[in-house]
């Protein structure tokens, strides 16, 4: 059985979930808080950082969201997250990093810090103008989710991907901090809805960071 380390606002974590849930690969999670000094998880990890994925069984330990997820896609059929061409696995190649790098470093990970450490670990008050910064970075990428819907059938082209997946599991985050106002992204609220329908995602919208309650609406597959 795969153990998958995270904490609960992890969009890297999150990214793995989804995908072994898409392709039924069971496992169990363990918590682990990158900020707290955890002999076990740094054996595992010595960088810290979550996710990581084990398998004592096996003796095989994996890190990185993107490392893992790939791996997966070579080892298991089911659901394939990279279909089509090379061209086109190429497009959701590019789009993940683009999600995991650009959309994660403008909105995700500075609310992270702003409204989640500072209030859980450094009992600090978030900081106005970088929340004000990250909601106006937040409707920049939601633009480019609304172009891509706009011209394709999924993000990453004809079929569901990885690249839903990720930008997925990044928004789920940043909604669970409150940083998502849809107004005027028809486009990417339809599509989020619709990944939130999804079973695969129905573990996420349940999981909590305690001391931190998600917004009402967080957990609706309809909002």
């Amino acid at each position: 059985m795969w153990q998958l380390y995270h904490f609960p606002l992890c969009p890297f974590s999150r990214k793995v979930q989804l995908v072994l849930s898409e392709k039924k690969v069971p496992f169990t999670l363990q918590l682990a808080y990158p900020w707290e000094n955890d002999d076990q998880f740094h054996a595992l990890n010595p960088a810290g950082k979550t996710p990581v994925l084990h398998n004592p069984e096996k003796s095989l330990v994996l890190m990185d969201s993107q490392a893992i997820c790939e791996y997966f896609e070579e080892t298991e059929s089911k659901s394939p997250m990279m279909p089509g061409s090379a061209a086109a696995r190429a497009e959701i190649r590019r789009l993940t990093a683009l999600f995991d790098g650009g959309l994660y470093g403008d909105v995700t990970e500075p609310l992270i810090y702003e409204k989640m450490k500072k209030r859980l670990i450094l009992r600090q008050s978030p900081d106005s103008g970088t929340l004000r910064a990250a909601m106006r970075l937040t409707h920049e990428h939601l633009d480019y989710l609304d172009w891509l819907i706009d011209n394709r059938r999924w993000l990453g082209g004809a079929q569901l991907s990885l690249a839903d997946f990720t930008a997925a599991a990044q928004l789920s985050v940043i909604d669970y901090l409150g940083g998502i106002d849809w107004s005027g992204h028809d486009q990417s609220h339809g599509w989020y809805r619709v990944m939130k329908s999804r079973p695969s995602f129905a573990p996420l919208l349940s999981q909590k960071m305690v001391g931190l309650p998600a917004p009402r609406h967080y957990s609706d597959v309809n909002a």
